[in-house]
């Protein structure tokens, strides 16, 4: 697959492939829009033309920007706008018993030999008729049949979107899924029991471009990103594949061009893994400190390679309590706080910001609960 993107009026203009036919995907209906008769409200109806690639070869033979290493500073122009137009997020387009047939596009690895197991990025073409926004998630319900239920298909398995709205491509067709493959190993042998594997992450790391996926949702409303004042700060907290969401937030920030959106607030990001050939996108996070560095912060707390003020290894708990006191006063300015991850590691995390607090003279507690009140406390972990 080609990557290349070309400058042009301050922007960097993608195209998507060469042979296109052109249908009606969104069209008017009760002031709703309806993507194959799924409803989700609107407050403007919206009638929109879509590009669509003939025989299933939609994203062959094209040109695309696909990551933020081949623009330039230029942001990215994306399509169709009217996906901002809503004013509410779609909310469970498809459900399980009506699940979205869509396809892979691609699956990539996306850590180094020495990262401790294995994470794809996967690429999956919805073909517009599955829209979500930044922090959503998707359901993915694997081939075969329920194990605890014979004859049942498997239970919907959730999975943040770590793409924008308009997918790795730009054009509103494609979601993109951050997935460690999830391995058993029997304690007393060490080996591999297949058996025991992640039925899903196996299902999708394993997929080819072309395969057909079941999709659900999109869900969530807990991690969309606050957008109604440009100067806000996001303090985003991720261990492993939590990054997800953050990845969708950020490029919005600083990668794409959508009109009538800015940030000129602070977004920082704090990233826990276990070694640098873990670190998940660092590639693009790079890129936006160099080209943001008065809007962007990067923190990574690596595990096996860092030791934390105590000599132990180095989570991202330590790494949020190094810089504890600005993280406190900028929750007192109304800063947001965004966690995503393993459910393990909030109780860490809790802990550390329940100390810091009682050193500065605070009760934790209550300081959850007006953050929780004020809607700056989102938390999405697994």
């Amino acid at each position: 697959m080609s990557h290349s993107a070309v400058s042009q009026a301050g922007a960097v203009s993608v195209s998507i492939g060469n042979e296109r036919s052109l249908r009606r995907s969104v069209f008017k209906q009760n002031n709703s829009i309806s993507f194959n008769n799924k409803s989700w409200s609107s407050s403007l109806a919206l009638n929109q033309k879509t590009a669509s690639i003939r025989d299933g070869k939609r994203y062959t033979n094209t040109t695309i920007c696909m990551s933020v290493q081949q623009t330039s500073s230029s942001k990215v122009t994306v399509s169709p706008i009217e996906l901002e137009d809503p004013k509410d997020p779609p909310l469970n387009l498809y459900k399980p018993k009506e699940s979205y047939t869509a396809k892979i596009v691609s699956v990539e690895r996306v850590v180094g030999p020495k990262a401790p197991g294995e994470t794809c990025h996967i690429v999956i073409d919805h073909d517009g008729n599955l829209p979500y926004w930044e922090g959503q998630s998707y359901g993915v319900i694997p081939p075969g049949e329920n194990p605890k239920k014979p004859g049942a298909p498997h239970n919907v398995r959730l999975y943040s979107i770590a793409s924008t709205r308009y997918g790795d491509f730009f054009d509103g067709k494609t979601a993109s899924l951050c997935v460690r493959r999830a391995v058993y190993y029997d304690p007393e042998t060490g080996k591999e029991d297949p058996s025991k594997n992640g039925v899903c992450s196996n299902f999708l790391c394993d997929s080819k471009p072309g395969d057909k996926i079941q999709i659900t949702g999109p869900s969530g409303k807990v991690m969309l990103l606050p957008e109604s004042d440009p100067n806000a700060t996001h303090i985003m907290i991720a261990t492993g594949t939590g990054v997800a969401p953050y990845r969708g937030y950020l490029r919005r920030m600083f990668m794409e061009n959508v009109p009538n959106k800015t940030f000129s607030g602070l977004a920082w990001l704090f990233l826990g893994v276990a070694n640098t050939d873990s670190l998940l996108y660092d590639d693009e996070f790079t890129k936006y400190l160099k080209d943001h560095p008065d809007n962007f912060r990067f923190d990574k707390a690596l595990s096996r390679e860092e030791k934390n003020k105590k000599g132990g290894k180095m989570y991202v708990q330590d790494k949020i309590e190094e810089y504890s006191d600005e993280i406190f006063k900028l929750l007192d300015n109304g800063a947001h706080i965004y966690f995503c991850g393993l459910k393990g590691m909030m109780p860490g995390i809790q802990d550390t910001l329940k100390r810091v607090a009682e050193e500065r003279g605070e009760s934790w507690d209550l300081k959850l609960s007006q953050l929780r009140k004020n809607k700056q406390w989102h938390v999405e972990v697994y």
